[in-house]
């Protein structure tokens, strides 16, 4: 069998009010709309590293160096161990598991870093690599054509109702995860398994 992991809000907690107040500027309530529209671009490769640093500390007007910008807008993610323990499990006995995740290059370094929980994933599937951002069907298509999945032979977990929704589109098992009711999401899994997760 396949397992489809997101990561955000699946595999990690996000924290992006620590990177609020990290770069927001006292003289700002909010992120300007124009920082927040690079966040597309910059997931699909489109704008690079370097661009989005630069481009997002001139739409703050902010004096911060893009080094301490680059650390604060890594600094988002803590462990849901809940779901790391059922990764673990399921790589033990010997399924298949792939990183299925709108991400960009600076969250991917650091979190890829970080926590070895990810070496236990056969192949990552990133928004920034694929040039596409899920719910977009392309994004799952690739899937499907690379790794030659088997959509009713793959399970697939999000925390997002709209991603889950395309998933169901392709025919892949699909769970909409809730941080907040782990055992929802087991006693799903142990339904389509024959082992106990």
């Amino acid at each position: 069998m396949t397992f489809l992991f997101d990561i955000g809000n699946v595999l990690l907690n996000l924290h992006f009010e620590r990177f609020q107040d990290a770069v927001l500027p006292a003289h700002l309530d909010n992120f300007p709309e124009a920082m927040l529209s690079l966040k597309d671009p910059y997931e699909t490769g489109v704008i690079s590293d370097d661009e989005f640093v630069s481009r997002s500390l001139n739409f703050l007007k902010s004096d911060l160096s893009v080094e301490k910008f680059s650390a604060a807008w890594q600094d988002i993610f803590s462990p849901n161990k809940p779901m790391w323990e059922v990764a673990e499990k399921l790589h033990a006995e010997g399924h298949r598991l792939i990183l299925f995740s709108n991400t960009n290059a600076l969250h991917a370094k650091k979190f890829l870093a970080d926590h070895a929980i990810f070496a236990l994933f056969h192949h990552h599937h990133f928004s920034q690599d694929v040039g596409a951002i899920k719910p977009h069907p392309d994004f799952y298509q690739v899937a499907i054509d690379e790794y030659d999945l088997s959509p009713k032979e793959t399970i697939y977990l999000d925390d997002l109702p709209e991603n889950i929704a395309t998933g169901r589109d392709f025919g892949f098992q699909s769970f909409q995860y809730d941080l907040n009711d782990h055992e929802a999401c087991l006693k799903w899994l142990r339904e389509r398994l024959v082992s106990e997760i």
